[in-house]
């Protein structure tokens, strides 16, 4: 994972010591633009998958392949076409993810019940003591970010990330993320 230098002290807007290049836009409303808020969901995205990262990593493993693994560990049984609903990634993707990670013992897939072209998906032994231990190093960042605050917050933190999906994904979201609370209110 790359590391952030933050060395320079040249003010972005200003253009530093050394002046507004040739090339620079007008940066005037820019103060107007929630850039802190950005920046701070960016580093809270980076911390949180930071720690399965490193996980990952020892697989030769990432990102991808822990969405995939969360999602089959969540939903077993799930069709390949359904995963690919739920991640929005092509088929190919995928395929070579999901190959690396039956390679590996960690998913095996099984013919459909009623249809035998049907890819079914599970995790197996290994993959379910995977899913397990990085869904917990995100359960204690997240416990780590919540002391503190006051009570009920987690309610607000729940209701602020549904927000931030488009309206017409919400329902099918909310049936994916199975919580006991009521978001839609």
């Amino acid at each position: 994972m790359a590391d952030v230098n933050f060395k320079s002290t040249l003010s972005p807007v200003s253009g530093g010591e050394h002046g507004a290049k040739s090339g620079d836009r007008d940066r005037e409303g820019d103060e107007n633009l929630p850039y802190d808020l950005i920046e701070l969901l960016f580093f809270a995205y980076r911390e949180f998958t930071g720690d399965p990262d490193d996980v990952l990593a020892k697989f030769e493993f990432g990102r991808a392949h822990h969405r995939v693994l969360h999602f089959v560990e969540r939903n077993p049984g799930i069709m390949v076409t359904d995963l690919l609903g739920i991640l929005k990634i092509t088929k190919q993707s995928l395929g070579r993810v999901l190959k690396q990670l039956v390679d590996a013992d960690i998913i095996e897939q099984r013919e459909g019940h009623h249809d035998r072209r049907q890819r079914l998906l599970f995790t197996t032994d290994q993959g379910h003591a995977l899913a397990v231990e990085l869904t917990r190093l995100q359960q204690q960042r997240l416990e780590r970010a919540l002391i503190g605050l006051p009570d009920g917050s987690d309610e607000v933190i729940r209701k602020f990330l549904l927000q931030m999906i488009d309206p017409e994904a919400r329902a099918d979201i909310l049936k994916l993320v199975r919580t006991p609370h009521d978001l839609l209110d």
